[in-house]
């Protein structure tokens, strides 16, 4: 749905402050566009998975030991849901040094404190004048295009997938190549491992000190395209122990690079790819464990993890499409980490979805997903699920 309107200085004044754009010349014109769609998934879980996840298959959240874990229970759960439910707004504002293009777009599946609510999300809120932009969204060190034609929301564990605020300057984008570099907010995923059973009292948390560092080379081709993305970040933790009244602070340095790409081979088919490996940057992972883990000494250790994820996107005709393949995740645990921490993740599709009309898809997949932990326990999940999108 596209909208324009010849500018009063009070409505767009108004949008400038909701965009965080610039006030633009009255005689010039601000487009809108909004855009979303309203999504049914019904589900059929012949395993069970945590309660605030049964919306989509995230194999961290599989229960392993049972009783104890979240969704622990007899297996065959029938689950509805319109969580992935999205609504967005964009603009483009003319102004005396250039058009701001502006993103602001939500949906509706709750995670953190909200985790397993129908509850707004913010995904984006990304503003961008000529070579700069600010706010929320894709992180540079991501590549969204190897996403496979899924209709499960969560996605391959292995794939690079964090929607971060940032800073960022692209001092090169043509059609065929792309530069961009980006300060990024940091965040520690800090696991405290065994300590606790030293010291009970002892409280480990993540601490942010400098913004991470992302950077990403872009080609595009006929054939497809290629990306090659880096990160360099600082890791940080602090701890108190309140029973012997002392508290400490460390940081380690996190890298990783991450190469991923597409491959155009009949017609409209792709062949999607992506494998990344770092240390301390399981943050940026979809679903990749932690970033900070004690060793056999105690000490703080960026923990080593690498992902992958190969995945065809096949077009039968206009009107039928499949998906099919695999992703991983695969920490490599710290000495001093728990026998029941997060250790490997996989995660499988097949698909087939219609699309009768250019605004409507129907279609239903199956997924399988398997977690194990350091100790080599594991749980699985095998699902069916049906969706039904209507696009506006």
């Amino acid at each position: 749905m596209r909208i324009r309107h010849k500018t009063l200085v009070s409505w767009i004044f108004g949008c400038a402050l909701l965009f965080g754009a610039v006030l633009p010349a009255s005689s010039q014109e601000v487009e809108f566009d909004f855009y979303g769609y309203i999504m049914l998934d019904m589900i059929y879980d012949f395993n069970r998975v945590n309660p605030d996840w049964n919306d989509t298959l995230r194999p961290s959240q599989i229960p392993v030991n049972c009783p104890g874990d979240a969704g622990c229970g007899t297996d065959g759960e029938t689950i509805f849901g319109i969580r992935q439910t999205r609504f967005g707004m964009r603009a483009e504002i003319p102004t005396g040094i250039g058009t701001v293009n502006t993103k602001l777009e939500f949906e509706l599946f709750g995670v953190g404190s909200d985790a397993g609510k129908t509850t707004p999300r913010l995904r984006h809120a990304w503003a961008e004048l000529n070579q700069f932009g600010a706010g929320q969204t894709w992180s540079v060190f991501m590549d969204p295009d190897v996403f496979p034609n899924s209709i499960d929301y969560w996605g391959p564990p292995g794939m690079i997938f964090f929607r971060n605020v940032q800073a960022r300057w692209t001092p090169l984008a043509t059609e065929r190549h792309r530069f961009a570099v980006a300060l990024e907010s940091p965040s520690s995923g800090v696991d405290s491992g065994k300590l606790p059973e030293i010291s009970p009292s002892l409280d480990v948390r993540g601490k942010e000190k400098l913004p991470d560092l992302t950077a990403h080379w872009r080609l595009q081709e006929k054939w497809g395209h290629f990306q090659a993305a880096g990160i360099l970040r600082q890791v940080s933790y602090e701890a108190f122990d309140d029973a012997l009244g002392q508290s400490f602070s460390g940081d380690e340095t996190g890298y990783g690079v991450n190469l991923s790409g597409s491959f155009n081979t009949v017609g409209r088919d792709q062949l999607l790819w992506q494998i990344v490996y770092g240390r301390g940057i399981a943050n940026y992972f979809n679903d990749g464990g932690v970033d900070l883990a004690p060793n056999a000494q105690f000490q703080a250790a960026a923990v080593p993890i690498v992902g992958w994820l190969l995945f065809y996107n096949r077009w039968w005709s206009n009107a039928w499409s499949s998906s099919i393949g695999w992703s991983s995740a695969d920490l490599d645990n710290r000495d001093g980490q728990s026998e029941q921490a997060f250790s490997k993740s996989n995660y499988g599709l097949v698909n087939l979805l219609h699309y009768p009309t250019d605004n409507i898809m129907v279609g239903g997949e199956l997924l399988h997903g398997k977690l194990e932990l350091n100790d080599g326990s594991e749980g699985t999940d095998t699902r069916v699920q049906f969706s039904f999108r209507f696009s506006f």
